[in-house]
């Protein structure tokens, strides 16, 4: 059996991970000068995520369009801190940290600095062609650091072919795995479909599932009721966005409904 990714999973068959998605935040082409409005927002989407039964939360600057390729600045990272210090103060959910686009480093310090369980990379180990350019896993510095600021407690979720990206040569997939949990000491591996609430590739799913047989393996993105029945008997665990908004809409907010339908297709 797969150990799981938190200590508050440990009964939990398959946790759902609901996405916090921050509106543009101060800097950002986006921003609309009010974050306050912004806080309670996504206190508002985690109470909903947190009322329709999910197991956990995971909160990124989605707003922040274009992204950086790597390090975001300074007033991004203070701002992610007080929004997620926010939600963990509130909901006591184990919670999450993405800073798109591959800001790492930046997730790590936010997700110890309020207490978080786990962080999203995009991009570890290898290289991809995105529409921020090249971007470079950076697992060597990662790893160092966790455990300079005394984190290993806060586990590293990575994807494997990225969305929204190309590799920038054609590798097989059993090494792309292998390297990622082996070699770059991904806890967990998340698979996706092509872009964001693309659908995920259940036999993809199956082959990084066979190749890493004791690690978490969650879908990232595209999981409805409908998608379930096919990737369940692979994956550990689902990140979900877009299906839990109104409509399924990204502009629009959590719907409770949306989440309660997606736990009881999981748990049938």
């Amino acid at each position: 059996m797969t150990s799981p990714l938190c200590p508050a999973w440990a009964n939990v068959p398959k946790p759902v991970i609901g996405m916090i998605h921050l509106p543009a935040l101060p800097g950002a082409p986006g921003y609309r000068g009010d974050i306050t409005s912004i806080r309670e927002h996504i206190l508002t989407d985690a109470r909903a995520l947190r009322d329709g039964g999910v197991h956990g939360l995971m909160l990124e600057n989605f707003g922040d369009v274009p992204f950086f390729a790597d390090s975001v600045p300074t007033h991004t990272v203070t701002h992610m801190t007080a929004l997620a210090k926010a939600v963990k103060d509130e909901i006591d959910l184990p919670l999450g940290i993405n800073v798109l686009r591959n800001d790492g480093m930046s997730a790590l310090a936010v997700a110890h600095a309020v207490g978080a369980e786990y962080i999203r990379v995009n991009v570890l180990s290898g290289a991809c062609l995105t529409d921020q350019g090249v971007i470079t896993g950076k697992a060597a510095e990662l790893m160092r650091y966790r455990q300079q600021i005394g984190a290993d407690h806060i586990k590293v979720l990575a994807d494997v072919r990225v969305k929204h990206a190309a590799p920038l040569a054609d590798r097989p997939l059993n090494e792309e795995v292998d390297e990622l949990v082996q070699r770059a000491a991904a806890e967990g591996v998340i698979v996706s479909g092509i872009g964001t609430g693309h659908p995920t590739d259940p036999q993809l799913v199956r082959q990084v599932k066979e190749q890493a047989p004791d690690t978490p393996v969650f879908i990232g993105s595209g999981a409805t009721p409908e998608t379930l029945k096919a990737l369940l008997p692979h994956a550990d665990g689902f990140i979900v966005g877009s299906y839990f908004k109104a409509g399924g809409q990204l502009d629009q907010p959590i719907d409770p409904a949306r989440v309660k339908a997606f736990l009881r297709a999981i748990q049938m």
